[in-house]
């Protein structure tokens, strides 16, 4: 057996899936541990390893718990159906599937005798493989309807029609309404947002359901919030017990911390911030033997001593994971008696903190570090925009911070000259993808305006010092031998990365590296794109290749960041995961009261999987928010045309977003009129048999608003110059290329 190097005998992902792929049999784990010389107590690794690869779909396990590469469903399985799409077919996924990759594409064949499934609907199929991560299925028989619950508008029956209504769900994957008999209204009025129990049996051909819960008009303030917080399981409220343990907390004591209240020390931060949990300074070295150095300080808010192991607060806090913003509302990690009183650094008030002492060369290279536990106070709380007007040299004279501005602009900026330098010549996956903000009205009752929202240097400043305080961090927890809560970024998965070169190719780009592609190579890339017209679709593109951050107590390191360990520690005011680091910090260190309890690290692996769980469920209901909020704004507008890009090809059409605002829908196939277009997956585009007419992935478009749903918070679109055709369930055909990854790329998350 060939033995294959490793970290500490360990296997990166892509060795290990290249080692399964390779293998001309199934192998086993203890083949596998044999071959990369895995020691005995790696062996729970290489279980997490072999585990998220099979959740990911890249390998399957056999009965004999043998392992192969590729996607691996079985012959008779159990499916949810997902969606209809544009041409009426029936699309389905693995019930439960729980795999941080793409599920497999599943067509679920139209029988000609009863109904045809709809989404929702559970169903034991038989599957047969046609390519690579797409199969068809063949009903063998349905099984108990899904969803149970059901959260939509209510809209009520005519007069003398005996009382009742209907639902109408929220989901746009929900193609049904729900009838509601007159005993189950809970008193609803039409129009109000309700969340409804699915019940057994059906009226008029619809399913039935029970209000159970009222949540407001529909057209309310908020509503969009309002849906998405209840849509994604988002927590609202806070326990009695850990409300009265925020308003019974008092200011830590200065007693054993580093007084620091006469440096000054500013936050940074967007206009509309309400917490600051993050602090900053910088000044030169004195040491001779660095010319050009810097000693920076970065101090974060000590929500450690306020919320310790086990207490009402950090069972919430825990369960919560993070905070979720909306454009009109946020829902804390912490009450607002610590997020934004006790553990926010305001201006002028004596604040506890853990800081980072860290001193850099002329190049940005670290040179040394520690760690503090401090009382500070912030000299003043700065906006970017104003940061960057300092810089400029265009700051109003009677800027009330002018003083500490003129005190603290120039070395902060000059540190961050030097960080930015070492982040160049690490080679970091820099990409550059237009980020909008919504201005709602003072009511906060829908928008005002959607802006791009600024970028300055001032941003990239911050990000630069907390990302190296992060690094630290981990460094400092490895070197203390305490457990660590690494943010990790595994490389791209092969296949995706495989994807990515076929579509550069079609644009006339390549991709170097070969099988061992490295951040350098995408920042290559990147440079060489430069302003082209394929610019933005590349940038997504190279987005929807890389591999989803996660929490983890196994250092995989930060490909993006193209760092060999990573955490993140600079705001436990909204993350958890920062708030454990803290902890281990304090413990590691010798630092006083809140340290991590013994024993806490062993669960770092289940709490990780909640914390990233609990990430992606706030950025989709972030999401969704945003999205609805969109849809209200555009709904008077439905007829009007607008500038836009496709930013996804399907079988079933288009997904395009609109230059100005920023808002996406489906641009169906039966709208492009009456040719038959086919899809390129490998190229990403959709080409007409006919006028050999081609719509490809970026490429700018003339839209026409259809339709926009503020119920379901769905936009539809057509060509301003044609008419589109009535569309026609058809039967599925295979692809003429392999499985491409389209659609919109998720926001950013370091």
């Amino acid at each position: 057996m060939v033995k294959h190097p490793g970290r500490r005998g360990l296997p990166t992902s892509e060795a290990l899936l290249s080692f399964i792929r390779d293998s001309a049999a199934p192998v086993g784990k203890r083949e596998i541990a044999r071959a990369f010389a895995v020691q005995a107590d790696e062996r729970r690794d290489l279980d997490s390893l072999l585990r998220a690869l099979e959740e990911a779909g890249h390998i399957g396990r056999g009965p004999n718990k043998r392992f192969t590469a590729g996607d691996h469903i079985p012959e008779v399985m159990v499916l949810e159906v997902s969606a209809i799409d544009g041409d009426g077919e029936v699309l389905a996924r693995p019930a439960g599937w729980r795999g941080e990759g793409k599920p497999p594409r599943i067509y679920v064949v139209q029988e000609r005798r009863g109904p045809a499934p709809a989404p929702g609907d559970r169903v034991l199929a038989r599957l047969r493989r046609l390519e690579h991560g797409i199969y068809s299925a063949r009903v063998m028989r349905r099984l108990e309807a899904q969803p149970k619950q059901v959260l939509g508008v209510f809209r009520a029956a005519a007069p003398g029609a005996g009382g009742g209504g209907w639902i109408k769900p929220t989901n746009r994957r929900i193609r049904t309404e729900f009838a509601v008999h007159a005993r189950d209204t809970a008193d609803a009025a039409p129009g109000d947002l309700v969340s409804a129990e699915v019940l057994p049996g059906r009226s008029l051909g619809l399913p039935t359901a029970k209000i159970v819960e009222r949540l407001g008009d529909m057209d309310q303030p908020g509503a969009a919030s309002l849906i998405a917080i209840h849509a994604n399981g988002i927590p609202v409220e806070f326990p009695t017990a850990a409300l009265r343990q925020a308003e019974r907390a008092r200011p830590a004591p200065a007693g054993g911390r580093t007084d620091l209240r006469a440096l000054p020390l500013v936050t940074i931060d967007d206009e509309d911030a309400r917490d600051f949990d993050d602090a900053v300074w910088a000044g030169p070295d004195d040491d001779p033997d660095n010319p050009g150095g810097w000693h920076l300080c970065v101090a974060i808010a000590d929500v450690a001593w306020y919320v310790r192991p086990g207490d009402p607060l950090d069972t919430c806090a825990r369960e919560r994971g993070n905070s979720v913003y909306f454009p009109d509302r946020v829902v804390p990690m912490l009450p607002e008696a610590l997020s934004n009183g006790l553990c926010s650094l305001k201006p002028r008030e004596d604040r506890a903190c853990l800081v980072a002492d860290i001193w850099i060369d002329a190049a940005g290279q670290k040179r040394r570090h520690f760690f503090r536990r401090a009382m500070m106070r912030s000299a003043a709380r700065l906006t970017y925009r104003r940061m960057q007007n300092a810089r400029d040299g265009r700051l109003p004279a009677d800027d009330p911070d002018a003083d500490v501005l003129a005190l603290t602009t120039g070395p902060l900026y000059g540190a961050y000259d030097s960080l930015r330098r070492a982040r160049r010549t690490r080679g970091t996956i820099d990409l550059e993808l237009p980020e909008r903000r919504v201005i709602m009205t003072p009511d906060r009752h829908r928008i005002e305006r959607i802006e791009k929202r600024p970028r300055y240097d001032s941003h990239r400043l911050i990000e630069e010092f907390m990302i190296l305080a992060n690094v630290c961090a981990a460094e400092t927890l490895e070197a203390a031998r305490q457990p660590v809560m690494y943010r990790v970024h595994d490389q791209p998965p092969p296949d995706r990365v495989v994807a990515l070169r076929r579509y550069l190719e079609t644009l006339g780009f390549r991709l170097a590296g070969g099988q061992a592609v490295r951040p350098r190579h995408f920042a290559q890339l990147l440079g060489r794109i430069g302003e082209t017209p394929h610019a933005r679709a590349v940038n997504e593109a190279i987005l929807r290749t890389q591999s989803q951050a996660v929490y983890s107590p196994e250092n995989l390191g930060h490909f993006g960041l193209s760092l060999r360990r990573y955490s993140h520690f600079t705001s436990p005011i909204r993350r958890y995961a920062d708030l454990l680091v803290h902890r281990a910090l304090i413990g590691g260190l010798g630092f006083g009261e809140g340290g991590l309890e013994a024993g806490t690290g062993e669960a770092f692996v289940e709490v990780g999987a909640h914390l990233s769980m609990t990430e992606r469920r706030a950025m989709a209901a972030e999401r969704e928010a945003g999205d609805r909020l969109l849809v209200a704004y555009l709904s008077d507008r439905v007829g009007a045309t607008f500038e836009a890009r496709i930013t996804g090809v399907e079988r079933f059409g288009m997904f395009v977003v609109l230059e100005d605002t920023g808002a996406d829908g489906l641009l169906p196939l039966s709208a492009l009129g009456e040719d038959d277009f086919r899809l390129d997956e490998t190229g990403h585009f959709l080409r007409g048999r006919r006028s050999r007419e081609t719509f490809r992935l970026g490429d700018p478009v003339r839209v026409r608003l259809a339709d926009a749903d503020r119920v379901t918070g769905g936009l539809l679109f057509a060509l301003p110059d044609r008419e589109p055709r009535a569309p026609q369930a058809r039967t599925y055909r295979r692809p003429e290329g392999p499985r491409g990854r389209s659609g919109r790329p998720a926001p950013r998350r370091r």
